[in-house]
């Protein structure tokens, strides 16, 4: 689980690597939460808005690690992919409240319980955030501490 989660937009990979060690707050427009797998959040939402399993997201080394100096034992950097990033940015306020529905009875499933507000909320952040994304280049990342 994670304590810290921020999710930001930056040009490339090497950009996105680079904040590793502090995080992105004050270099990148980013946003924050906490309290959660994000990891295995990211796949979860994935899965939910295209419709293929967690097991053919994992297997495919969804989302990609672009920075982990401390194997895995401290911050990391994700690439959130170029599926989720688009989804994301093209939901409307029903697609997401479905997704964010859906997401809160698979964590229940596992015991995890999360308040479908705040999933709500999540969810929604991350669509303004990639729906802000103007560049092509330009993608949407996330750094865990």
């Amino acid at each position: 689980m994670s304590i810290i989660i921020k999710f930001f937009v930056a040009p490339n990979r090497d950009a996105a690597a680079a904040v590793v060690e502090g995080g992105p707050e004050g270099i990148f427009d980013s946003l924050t939460y906490g309290n959660f797998d994000a990891e295995e959040a990211l796949i979860e939402w994935e899965s939910i808005f295209t419709g293929q399993s967690f097991a053919q997201l994992a297997d495919a080394d969804v989302p990609e690690v672009v920075a982990d100096p401390e194997d895995g034992e401290g911050p990391l950097v994700f690439l959130v992919s170029a599926a989720l990033q688009d989804a994301l940015a093209s939901a409307d306020d029903l697609r997401l409240a479905e997704v964010s529905q859906r997401w809160v009875q698979e964590r229940a499933e596992d015991r995890d319980v999360f308040d479908p507000e705040i999933s709500a909320g999540i969810l929604k952040g991350l669509a303004e955030l990639a729906s802000r994304i103007d560049d092509r280049k330009d993608r949407l990342y996330c750094w865990t501490a």
